[in-house]
């Protein structure tokens, strides 16, 4: 039977003082794209802005930018790596799929690549590779027991790719936009 392979889902959502944008990419374990979905800007109206009051972030976030952006996205990673904890359980909830929030940190690297172990603020810090500083990565409490599995599913993704770099792309995806616009 074929070994499924490894893809990754990096999903971010930019929030800006009058505009919110999101951005879906889908790589294979090299961090060759295969699927690439963005929203143009959504700018909320005053009356918007009172009606929705405090519940207007999340509506945006959730149900306008990430509904459609997972809702299109043709190409299912094995994994989604979003860049903000609060991404986590919508993720998961509208894909069915794990969720990872991945952020650098600015630590010394770990012995090994591939370790994973708890950080005391909460997390796991992981060493994607033998030279960078380790990675922090937040899981819901649901995939905790499932910690490892992930970061074997990083460490080998990491062999052949930087794993944050897909997100640099993104945002300068982001800017190529506006610069057309």
């Amino acid at each position: 039977m074929a070994e499924k392979k490894l893809l990754l889902g990096y999903l971010t959502i930019e929030a800006r003082e009058n505009f919110f944008r999101g951005a879906a990419l889908v790589t294979d374990a090299r961090g060759i794209p295969l699927d690439f979905r963005y929203t143009e800007p959504v700018r909320p109206t005053k009356l918007e802005r009172i009606l929705y009051g405090g519940a207007l972030d999340i509506y945006l976030r959730e149900e306008v930018i990430m509904g459609n952006l997972l809702g299109a996205v043709e190409v299912s990673p094995s994994l989604w790596l979003v860049d903000s904890d609060e991404l986590i359980g919508p993720v998961q909830k509208l894909t069915k799929l794990q969720a990872v929030a991945i952020e650098t940190t600015g630590r010394q690297p770990l012995e090994t690549s591939g370790k994973c172990e708890p950080a005391p603020d909460g997390g796991f810090i992981f060493q994607a590779d033998n030279i960078s500083s380790p990675l922090r990565l937040s899981v819901s409490q649901e995939n905790v027991s499932k910690i490892a599995q992930i970061a074997e599913s990083l460490a080998t993704a990491a062999q052949d790719m930087e794993l944050m770099e897909p997100f640099a792309r993104i945002a300068k995806a982001f800017e190529a936009v506006s610069e057309s616009e």
